[in-house]
Parts: structure tokens; sequence; C-alpha cells
């Protein structure tokens, strides 16, 4: 059994640093894919960034664009993302996928954690 399981959120001000985590058991780690999605109340779920089986490559939102860093370590099944300058803008829901292959769109993945909570005050 698959299981995805997101940690790293919680309360930050705008213009600060956050690091979300990502376990994954119940699969071959280094032979899929990975990303992180967000949902805002009220809005769609939306691609942030993802990162391919071997590190490489990396893909990021307009928004995430030089203010995040996804990376992961397959030695222990872990996938993170450094969260800097963020702006109040970036408060959501944040999911972590495993799948096929590295897309900013949600169908290239079979698995999801149940998501954290990330918030930033202004």
């Amino acid at each position: 059994q698959v299981q995805v399981v997101e940690s790293g959120g919680g309360l930050v001000q705008a213009g600060g640093s956050l690091r979300l985590s990502c376990t994954v058991s119940g699969l071959t780690f280094d032979a899929v894919a990975m990303a992180w999605f967000r949902q805002a109340p009220g809005q769609e779920r939306e691609g942030v960034a993802c990162i391919g089986r071997r590190g490489t490559p990396t893909l990021y939102s307009a928004s995430a664009t030089g203010r995040f860093t996804i990376s992961r370590d397959n030695a222990k099944n872990t996938m993170s993302l450094q969260m800097s300058s963020t702006e109040p803008e970036d408060t959501a829901m944040y999911y972590c996928a495993a799948g096929k292959y590295c897309s900013l769109n949600s169908r290239a993945y079979d698995n999801w954690g149940q998501g954290t909570q990330v918030t930033v005050s202004s």
C-alpha cells in the first residue's frame, strides 16, 4: 500500500521561510517523479514544482520560480520544498504527489498525500 505523508506546514510571516517534507512508502521511490501542488480555498489545485526520478528535471510554476526549491533524497524516500520570500498568496493546503513524470499537471500523478497547511501572514 502506497503512503504519501506531508509534514512541515505551519504559520509563517510574509518574507519568511518554511520547509515542507514528503515521505513515501510502498513503492520504488526512485522510479517515480514527485511534485508539490497547492490549493487555496475556492481555487483550483495548481502545480507548484516537480522533480524527476533522479533529481532532474525540475519544473516550477511562475509564482514559485526564484522563491521555492524542490529537492529529493532517494536514499531516504523523501522529497522537500524549501519556500523562501513567502507571500500571503502562498497560503494554501500543500499536497505531495508521486507519479509517472515531472509535470505541473495533476493528471501525471497517481498517489497523493493528505496535505499540509501553509499560512503566510501579512
